[in-house]
């Protein structure tokens, strides 16, 4: 599993309102290498606590919570500005609404609690990495739904005009949902070069993240419903 650039542990907190969901959470990332437990909470506004620490570099977020939504502590961790932790939300609720709002909010990512250990281990290290993941069994239709309202700052044609011909082409592979190995795979490229072209396209178009790109290409006619 990655660590981050020093090779520390990338630092998760818990935040749910089940203990056993808790102790099960817990128990995937102690297995993962990499991967260290760095706080846990049961309600958004512990998420808050512990974001303010700068003690975890994710947190994952359920959404249904006493005191404090995990949407609303989502919103409010986000808010905070540069160096706040990152949010995968995971929720048993595979519903437009939560997604939406949750991605809205500025969380970094969307997972299903009936994932696997392996996809839940995986999307820590994606989010943890600054990228953007959404389970795939929502993305598409979802975004595709939804595109209209979660509006990026710039108008589709006039964001793009600003991308060279190959930041276009990777923007096009991001929101066909290919993950950064795959898409030097199918440019004939290195990683690094890639995450150097994601970087540079974001810049140029103000975005804060993956899943904004997606939005915009779905906005712009990029990528088929």
């Amino acid at each position: 599993m990655s660590t981050d650039a020093g090779g520390a542990p990338i630092r998760v907190a818990i935040v749910d309102d089940q203990d056993a969901v808790r102790e099960a959470y817990a128990r995937v990332i102690d297995a993962a290498p990499g991967l260290t437990v760095a706080g846990a909470g049961r309600t958004g506004e512990d998420a808050v606590a512990i974001a303010a620490t700068g003690g975890a570099d994710v947190i994952v977020m359920d959404v249904r919570m006493p005191v404090l939504d995990g949407i609303a502590a989502t919103r409010a961790i986000v808010e905070t500005g540069p160096g706040a932790p990152r949010i995968l939300v995971v929720t048993t609720f595979n519903l437009d609404a939560y997604v939406y709002e949750a991605l809205r909010a500025g969380a970094s990512g969307f997972l299903l609690k009936d994932a696997s250990p392996r996809d839940f281990v995986a999307a820590i290290g994606v989010v943890a990495r600054g990228d953007a993941m959404v389970d795939p069994s929502v993305t598409r239709a979802l975004i595709g739904r939804h595109a209209e309202r979660l509006r990026p700052k710039a108008e589709p044609a006039e964001a793009l005009a600003s991308l060279t011909a190959r930041e276009l082409e990777v923007l096009r592979l991001l929101a066909a949902g290919l993950s950064n190995a795959e898409i030097a795979e199918r440019l004939v490229v290195t990683r690094e070069t890639v995450k150097t072209y994601v970087s540079r396209l974001l810049a140029k178009l103000g975005l804060r993240d993956r899943v904004q790109a997606v939005v915009l290409a779905f906005r712009a006619g990029l990528v088929d419903d």
